[in-house]
């Protein structure tokens, strides 16, 4: 067997438009293609060995141990190696369930395809899948436990920690969309200008001030007694002599912690005797330069928590403890205590696992223990100086008992230190009565508490602290939102989202998008390059200065990662053709289809599909979208578009001439196409088709229609606004038309344009692709055949896969199955063969490049037409008025 490719989607994609999280590998089985398991002597008997919880794999069944059954029956290794990817991440902890295996188009290669929580994880556990399914098909030994602890590690590695994950998911409750920003908890939530950031429990909209006074214990414990809030006695020191001082004024016992500590680290509690205070003071120094020495407070300890200046939880916390039974060792009340279904690894349940580290140690040291001692029955054991969940500890929910007085205590501890998102720690002996009747003290504030002991507590009540982050950031009335148009289709797609927007932007709107040429924001080009994939996607949702999204959405960005958002407001789809099939298991024009599809079906409820009602293809795709849906024709008779208005439906038509919006049995005339510049003068019918999803667009997103008229009339098709899309250049005596055209449908649209124009000879520069079919690169050059009088054949820098013997004998095949005595040249470089067509154009010459790489192409063609103005239109002081 052979892994050939393992890809991560991150959105909707070719696979599940809900299940956006998927791992799909190209599996070639080889020679396993010829042994399905009944044919495998004992393959079944060791898998349920291995994983007796796949009993609970219902497959196709539907029932459980129908995935048993199945490999009973025989099936093939591409779906025992996706019912094992899914079971191994399941035993590490994360819980998935989707999966399907699907032919590829080559014998014995498939797609694998399955669910995943972490990426890495998900990576990791599809090459281990492979493994393990060799090795039990070969009746091998093999350590399953390694890879099982080896996904658990990456998991705690790559995952959100439980505070931003539960602040994430309320937002994905909410249909707010985000990003994750750094392989941290940095976190984007929203589009554009109405995005807010997170950070573990930190928002965008947090005090800097409020978190740098939270992190010096010095300075808010400072403020807190200067507002008559109770804290312990304390001095900061740095050293040894300072600690002598401090023990001499604070009196003993003691608590010693790291000035800027976090989780616990380097923090000595209830320290009674100078050697103490010695340990706990060199404890502390390894946290951070600066120590505090402060009264140990006796009591419990309390967790307050404040979002938005109101407190929305409180929780009581314990240790990591063990309590005696007068017969168990220390380390055997541990083990039992880890036997708790609710403990686990890291963060992935209630309860985290209490492991034996240097803190343990020396609390054990200080009481003359060792792992082995017997502790009395009834006699409770801290195993660590702090109660955090982290290291084992638990907490109990107490909102509901907090004294009113506490309460008013800690909503203006927020407000003294400057922080909407606080946890205040409390030591005191009862959190129903006020701290000054107690005897109890405030310790610290915390800037981005974590969330867990209040999501999940030990006892009490869970509470949904994070549906208070969200309140906060996105308070009722706001959006998180920005519009978001998807264009796709096989060819128009980059015309058509330049059009749009460019009518975005004459609405005075801040507009990002995404073409195969670049990225722009706001008119300004930030990338260069086919951009039209997810990450150019997310590149452009992320810049906060733009309030409305315009994204050209290709086939190679679905099939290499899905979609770069999760919904959109309205999608359009241009057209569909046989282009780049046979690539990543799309091999037919039906499954280009349903890969398009995937963009309609991410719009809003309340948003359009814009569909082609001329293309079956794409007429069809209304069937799966759960949107309105508004269709375009270049036929006003079209039976679909006819039967669409009369159950009044929305249409743009090309009518008499005119660009029209049809309202039911209502039309609105927009504009003539004659006057539209991009159209040529109507000639160029298939810019016409451009023109009418994006004039669509514009009236369902509120456009007034004289609006849309200024936007079409002022779109000027030039290598600025439309680089590489019908560009032509008229020399003296000749003229030269940039074009890229790049399939057969282009092709054939690109004909029809060019025989409206006025040329002789016409000269054509043509290209094979290496990622199409043959029988595409030969239908290519029939169709160049009936364009032009003459071929120039050029090399694309990328051959992808084919040798240029290869393409220019195809392309030949095409060319001279229409004309055997067609005029054909070949270079090796566009720049070559463009400059060799300039260089001997005859008069009156029509010569068109289809090109491939654009910005290159307009280059040279430009730098052709800058020499040729140099010499033709130099001027003298005679020839200027009034000189």
């Amino acid at each position: 067997m052979e892994i050939r490719e393992i890809r991560a989607m991150r959105g909707p994609n070719y696979w599940s438009i809900r299940r956006h999280k998927l791992i799909v590998m190209t599996l070639d089985l080889q020679e396993y293609e010829e042994k399905p398991t009944n044919k495998i002597d004992g393959f079944l008997e060791r898998l349920k060995k291995m994983f007796p919880g796949m009993f609970e794999h219902r497959c196709s069944v539907g029932e459980p141990g129908g995935f048993f059954q199945r490999v009973e029956e025989g099936t093939w290794m591409g779906h025992v190696i996706e019912h094992i990817a899914l079971e191994i991440q399941t035993l590490a902890g994360m819980d998935v369930g989707f999966g399907r295996t699907r032919g590829f188009g080559e014998h014995g290669v498939y797609s694998v395809v399955f669910a995943y929580m972490e990426e890495k994880a998900g990576r990791y556990a599809a090459k281990a899948s492979v493994r393990i399914a060799r090795a039990l098909s070969e009746n091998k030994p093999y350590d399953l436990s390694e890879d099982i602890q080896e996904m658990r590690e990456i998991r705690e590695r790559e995952r959100l920690g439980p505070s931003t994950g539960s602040i994430i998911q309320e937002a994905v409750n909410r249909g707010i969309p985000w990003i994750r920003l750094n392989r941290y908890s940095l976190c984007q939530l929203g589009y554009g200008m109405n995005q807010k950031r997170i950070q573990a429990t930190v928002s965008s909209d947090t005090s800097s001030i409020g978190v740098e006074l939270a992190c010096d214990k010095e300075d808010t414990k400072h403020l807190l007694s200067q507002a008559e809030i109770a804290v312990p006695k304390g001095e900061i020191i740095r050293t040894e002599r300072g600690l002598r001082d401090a023990v001499d004024y604070v009196k003993y016992p003691l608590v010693i912690k790291p000035i800027n500590g976090n989780h616990g680290r380097g923090i000595t509690i209830n320290i009674q005797n100078w050697e103490e205070a010695l340990e706990g003071f060199k404890a502390a120094k390894e946290i951070s330069r600066s120590v505090i020495v402060e009264k140990y407070i006796t009591g419990d300890d309390y967790r307050l928590l404040v979002i938005d200046y109101k407190l929305v939880a409180a929780a009581l916390r314990t240790p990591a403890h063990v309590v005696g039974d007068g017969k168990s060792t220390i380390q055997e009340l541990v083990d039992e205590v880890n036997k708790d279904p609710r403990r686990g690894y890291g963060h992935e349940k209630v309860l985290t696992m209490i492991k034996i580290n240097e803190m343990t140690e020396n609390i054990l040291k200080s009481k003359n223990y060792t792992l082995e001692t017997i502790l009395a029955k009834e006699e409770i054991l801290n195993l660590k100086e702090t109660a955090n969940l982290s290291t084992g500890g638990t907490a109990k929910d107490v909102t509901d008992i907090v004294h009113p007085e506490n309460i008013f205590m800690a909503e203006r501890i927020a407000r003294v230190i400057g922080l909407n998102i606080c946890g205040i720690d409390v030591m005191t002996s009862d959190i129903s009565k006020p701290i000054r009747d107690t005897g109890g003290a405030v310790l610290e504030v915390n800037a981005g508490p974590g969330f867990r002991m209040h999501l999940a507590p030990t006892e009490g009540l869970p509470r949904n602290v994070a549906a208070n982050v969200v309140d906060m950031l996105f308070p009722p009335g706001s959006t998180s939102r920005i519009p978001i148009v998807a264009v796709t289709g096989t060819n128009g797609k980059t015309t058509t989202t330049r059009l749009i927007a460019h009518m975005v932007k004459m609405m005075g709107l801040k507009v990002g998008y995404t073409t195969s040429d670049g990225i722009y924001i706001q008119n300004h080009m930030l990338d260069v390059g086919d951009c039209t994939g997810p990450v150019s996607a997310e590149f452009v949702l992320k810049d906060p200065t733009i309030d409305f999204a315009v994204l050209e959405t290709a086939r190679g960005g679905l099939l290499r990662a899905g979609l770069g958002f999760h919904n959109c407001d309205v999608a359009i789809v241009t057209n569909i053709a046989p282009d780049h099939l046979g690539l990543r298991g799309v091999n037919t024009v039906e499954q280009m289809a349903r890969l398009k599809g995937v963009v309609p079906e991410t719009v809003l409820p309340d948003g359009y599909a814009i569909l082609n009602a001329d293309d079956e293809l794409v007429y069809d795709m209304r069937k799966n979208v759960n949107c309105n849906v508004a269709l375009f024709s270049m036929d006003e008779d079209n039976e679909h578009i006819k039967r669409h208005s009369r159950n009044n439906g929305l249409s743009a038509i090309y009518e008499n001439g005119f660009i029209t919006i049809c309202k039911g049995d209502w039309k609105m005339r927009v504009v003539k196409a004659v006057n539209v510049p991009l159209t040529y003068g109507g000639k160029a019918r298939f810019m016409i088709q451009n023109v009418l999803p994006a004039v669509l667009t514009g009236y369902v997103r509120g456009f007034d229609l004289r609006d849309i008229k200024m936007a079409l009339e002022s779109f000027i098709p030039s290598p600025s606004q439309t680089p590489g899309r019908l560009n032509l250049f008229k020399f003296e005596n000749f003229q030269v038309l940039l074009d890229y055209a790049h399939n057969a449908a282009g092709m054939t649209a690109l004909k029809k344009f060019i025989e409206n124009l006025d040329g002789n000879p016409k000269v054509g520069i043509i290209a094979g692709i290496g990622d199409r079919r043959d029988e595409d690169n030969i239908e290519m050059g029939k169709i160049a055949s009936e364009m032009f009088d003459e071929i120039i054949i050029r090399q694309d820098k990328n051959l992808r896969g084919k040798t240029e013997e290869e393409l220019i004998g195809l392309l030949m095949e095409g060319i001279k199955s229409h004309d055997p005595n067609k005029k054909v040249e070949v270079f090796k470089s566009e720049k070559e063969a463009i400059s060799y067509a300039i260089e001997n154009a005859k008069p009156g010459a029509l010569i068109t490049a289809c090109s491939d790489v654009v910005p290159d192409a307009l280059r040279l063609v430009m730098e052709f037409k800058e020499k040729e103005s140099d010499n033709l239109y130099k001027f003298n002081k005679a020839d200027i008025p009034n000189m």
